[in-house]
């Protein structure tokens, strides 16, 4: 079969199941009254913040569309036009179901567990399919329209330029409401998380859909298409053309390998919900290693022998099951090192925050390791295009692993509604449970899209080197130091700016609800009503406002630096940022983890429980996470994409225009 007619194929399949678990989501009951009431105040939240979020990114989307037509080409600036839509969409279609199915998913939990598990899956797997499903299409026909790579990179940057945004606006989003809803709620009034008389828990719910949903699905949409799409521009650098489709091929493999195991969750009965997820992951390996194995042993008169070419696809492989497994040990409330850090809560905050991210630091190591052994034995067995090939078979299953992780908002948002339309204890004790996994199969995605993300950048920083003509970047070159120190920086200024948003943000919020408290007669006694689209509309104007800055650090410090120092220099910056993002990334999103699970294994019942001294330190711990896990750190994927792609857009007019001032 034609590789381009195979991806359209697998795109074409993926959506249409996208689609039929739509219509499974929405013919399930939705509960009473009240439970809708509640659901669609969630819905009302997000949809106002996605909109108002498209609207504020629009003009900058054009005058950006305008600068690449004019300074580079009109297909690059209608491919980076396509990428924007592409990311939108895949973010607002993750958000519009995870807000329909968490209420679905709480009336299912006065079944049991099972139902519970099997509908939030469902919910989230359409995030996870529509998102692989659009990407295939969208490659596909960029490549086949204009029988050329060149204007795919525009479709990259404008699916990452997206995904930073999402990341940002949503991250500080959910970040500020959460944080101000636990600072006030569960530490100075002693109520529970999802407590109705709190006045930002709607703000709260909220921002779970449009951080962990829509932020995630762009972000890791534009992962899978840059990743795809840099591992076939090494493909160019090879005599045959067979090598530029491989990584489409294996795209569309992997894809249709993460529908088919998809169907592997709900088999048997549940024990373990984790046990459920790594079944259906493992289901989709195997299918994806047999397909693959059958599709390259079937192509002849290669350069590079099949084998090495399967090799690397393993190596991509094991890297996604490894980071998994490493994510959980280290985020899980069935692992030590989370029931630790909940233990040194006994003796106050500080020692639950020095444990928590002297483990996060620790956490690195690994990830690493396992990313560097991928790249050796790649690069062994078929040089730089073998790297290339691990991270687009890496990213091939972004399919199955959305899946996984939007799993998790959903059933934060359908215990929220348990708790605040007061459904009994038992439905509570299920949604918990699904929460509680869906916390550590949110780090293990954070987690996976951090390592794609470096095995992407690097095949993109070999795609910048190639189109700039660089065979060596000297160290002892002062414009390259000066680059690799700008990059290096980056990360950490960067995540500075996210962090004091979300500061200022929590810090209106918590305000609000300090304010709510205080003025409306009867709120604490349950007699009164919270005025929760005040912190709704604080959520969102504070997101919004705080766009700007980190967006235009993303893009322009790149441009500076080419244009100024030349192109070593700028290829010093890619490397800076990549090594240093990374392991930012992973410590930020693994501390974050670790404290919001540690807090959860006391809520459960160990170390006192609730409303003690030992949870109230939990607490803190939990809230100085919350930004790192899931606003700065998540959304440095995004920015070490779009430093690389915004490179790779410019490269031939750095090239010829850049001053060279030193």
């Amino acid at each position: 079969m034609d590789v381009i007619q195979l991806a359209l194929g697998a795109g074409i399949l993926t959506l249409l199941y996208a689609l039929y678990l739509v219509f499974r989501v929405i013919k399930s009951p939705a509960g009473d009254t009240k439970m809708q009431d509640i659901s669609k105040a969630i819905q009302e939240g997000a949809n106002a913040f996605l909109f108002r979020q498209y609207k504020t990114l629009a003009p900058i989307v054009v005058i950006l569309a305008i600068i690449i037509g004019y300074g580079v080409n009109v297909p690059t600036a209608i491919a980076f036009f396509a990428g924007v839509l592409s990311s939108a969409l895949a973010g607002y279609i993750g958000m519009q179901i995870s807000v329909r199915t968490n209420v679905r998913v709480a009336e299912a939990a006065k079944k049991g567990l099972k139902p519970a598990l099997d509908l939030s899956f469902k919910g989230g797997a359409v995030t996870g399919m529509a998102l692989a499903g659009l990407g295939l299409l969208g490659v596909s026909i960029l490549y086949v329209y204009y029988g050329d790579l060149a204007p795919l990179i525009g479709y990259g940057f404008g699916a990452s330029l997206i995904s930073l945004f999402a990341r940002v606006g949503g991250g500080i989003y959910t970040k500020a409401a959460d944080v101000g809803a636990d600072l006030v709620g569960k530490v100075e009034k002693g109520i529970p998380e999802d407590d109705p008389r709190n006045p930002a828990v709607i703000a709260d719910n909220v921002g779970d859909n449009v951080g962990d949903c829509a932020g995630m699905a762009a972000d890791v949409f534009e992962s899978f298409v840059v990743t795809v799409i840099a591992a076939m521009l090494l493909g160019l650098t090879l005599s045959a053309t067979v090598f530029v489709e491989i990584p489409l091929a294996i795209a569309a493999i992997g894809t249709i390998s993460g529908v088919i195991g998809s169907f592997f969750v709900g088999i048997g009965p549940v024990k373990k919900i984790m046990s459920a997820f790594y079944r259906a992951l493992l289901v989709s390996v195997i299918i994806m290693v047999i397909g693959t194995y059958v599709y390259l042993t079937g192509l002849s008169n290669l350069d590079i022998p099949a084998t090495s070419l399967f090799t690397a696809v393993i190596m991509g492989v094991v890297t996604t099951l490894l980071l998994f497994m490493i994510s959980e040990y280290y985020t899980s409330t069935e692992h030590k090192l989370v029931r630790e850090v909940a233990k040194s809560s006994q003796t106050g905050a500080a020692t639950n925050l020095i444990s928590g991210l002297a483990i996060g630091m620790e956490s690195t190591a690994l990830p690493v390791l396992l990313i560097t052994a991928a790249i050796v034995i790649s690069f062994k067995v078929a040089g730089l295009y073998g790297v290339g090939l691990a991270a687009a078979a890496m990213l091939s299953l972004s399919g199955i692993v959305i899946a996984i992780d939007s799993y998790g908002p959903i059933t934060d948002n359908a215990g929220g509604i348990a708790e605040m339309s007061g459904l009994p204890a038992k439905v509570r004790k299920v949604t918990d449970a699904l929460d509680a996994v869906g916390n550590t199969t949110k780090a293990t995605t954070k987690c996976y899209a951090i390592g794609g993300a470096a095995l992407g950048a690097l095949a993109l920083f070999v795609a910048y080197a190639e189109a700039t003509h660089l065979t060596i970047i000297n160290l002892l070159d002062t414009p390259v130091v000066i680059g690799l120190f700008i990059g290096a920086l980056l990360p950490f200024v960067f995540s500075s700016l996210l962090m004091l948003a979300v500061g200022r943000a929590a810090f209106e919020i918590v305000e609000e609800v300090r304010r709510q408290f205080r003025e409306i007669k009867g709120l604490m006694a349950g007699t009164g009503r919270a005025d929760y689209a005040k912190c709704v509309d604080i959520s969102t104007a504070t997101a919004l406002k705080e766009l700007a800055l980190p967006g235009a650090l993303a893009v322009l410090t790149p441009l500076a630096v080419g244009f100024l120092f030349g192109p070593a220099a700028l290829g010093g910056l890619l490397a800076g940022v990549i090594a240093s993002g990374l392991m930012l990334a992973l410590t930020m999103t693994t501390a974050g983890a670790i404290w919001d699970n540690a807090k959860k294994y006391i809520e459960e019942g160990n170390l006192g429980g609730k409303g003690g001294e030992t949870h109230k330190a939990a607490v803190v711990g939990d809230t100085v996470g919350d930004p790192l896990k899931d606003t700065a750190g998540p959304a440095l994927n995004a920015l070490i994409k779009v430093v690389n792609t915004v490179s790779l857009v410019f490269a031939s007019i750095i090239v010829a225009q850049s001053i060279s001032v030193i």
